[in-house]
């Protein structure tokens, strides 16, 4: 029992720690009047992906790659079924054209990047597959791509209207700096009670790491993201929605798997390739559905495909095991 209560408690902290480290990290930002546009490139879009960030950190420290990749792609498939399919349901959610011109593709591009380093072995007389180091900063060079693409959009849509309904609370200096020490405590203890009682589940059930990690692990930490787009959905403000789970998705593949192999090389199983797989079809699904009723709109019935879909997938990791 109390390894469960550990594992809620852990997935409590790391989405409060990144709340609270963000909200610090943005008040001290503005204090020193660093531009809205940076804060949300690099404060803001970190601080949505520092749980699974924090989760990997620790799976490659203690050596359990099999959670590492799975939290990634667990993540990955459940921002692009669970949280698009379940906003959806909320509210029909349009898509922006630089999103579906763009950032979907790319997207999709970096799965098959991550798909094709983790099995390039194969080519060779190695025997044991991995996302060794050098792919972890080949990774990690499409990311630095994709964050100046990033900027550069950032730059040309500036709306400086937006920028001030968006700002921050500037908060005293003192209390800025003790939300920075309690965020980043809090994801420190967070992520250390996760991957512990992740594993220690995993152990007592029989069940493989792996396991764990694309199911209860991927859906915990991408709790604020649903939380989120269920928020954005409720308050008829969807879209950007899809444009943040994609800009997940990337930062989860390029930034945090990248920087995971490079900490330490991850030892990748074939059966993951399934996963893979998995990601792959739900990107091109989320293409195709765009054409269909309402010009780049996701309407209801696709996000009740979506969840099917979704529940599916986690009928097949239960069989898996």
């Amino acid at each position: 029992m109390l390894t469960y209560i550990l594992l809620i408690a852990g997935f409590i902290l790391l989405i409060k720690g990144a709340d609270i480290l963000v909200a610090g990290a943005s008040s001290i930002a503005k204090r020193y009047n660093i531009s809205d546009m940076v804060v949300g490139l690099t404060i803001v879009s970190f601080g949505t992906s520092l749980p699974e960030l924090i989760i990997n950190i620790m799976s490659s420290l203690q050596g359990q790659s099999e959670l590492a990749i799975g939290n990634v792609f667990g993540s990955n498939v459940a921002n692009l079924l669970l949280i698009i399919g379940f906003t959806a349901i909320l509210a029909p959610i349009p898509i922006k054209r630089n999103t579906v011109i763009t950032e979907i593709p790319f997207s999709l591009i970096a799965t098959l990047l991550v798909g094709f380093l983790a099995n390039v072995v194969i080519l060779g007389n190695e025997t044991q597959l991995y996302i060794s180091r050098l792919d972890g900063f080949i990774l990690l060079f499409f990311f630095i791509m994709f964050m100046a693409y990033i900027y550069n959009v950032a730059k040309t849509n500036n709306d400086p209207a937006h920028e001030e309904d968006e700002k921050p609370a500037i908060m005293p200096l003192p209390k800025s700096v003790l939300y920075l020490a309690a965020g980043g405590a809090g994801l420190f203890l967070g992520g250390q009670w996760v991957v512990d009682s992740a594993v220690e589940i995993a152990q007592s059930y029989g069940l493989s790491e792996s396991f764990i990690g694309l199911t209860v692990v991927a859906i915990g930490t991408s709790l604020p993201e649903l939380v989120t787009s269920a928020m954005a959905a409720l308050r008829k403000n969807t879209d950007i929605a899809v444009g943040n789970v994609i800009g997940s998705n990337i930062f989860n593949l390029l930034w945090i798997l990248g920087l995971s192999a490079t900490i330490h090389p991850l030892p990748f199983n074939v059966v993951s390739n399934s996963d893979i797989i998995m990601m792959i079809v739900a990107s091109t699904l989320l293409i195709i559905v765009l054409p269909i009723g309402k010009r780049n709109t996701i309407d209801r019935w696709n996000g009740i495909l979506f969840m099917l879909i979704y529940i599916g997938y986690i009928v097949f990791l239960i069989q898996r095991g």
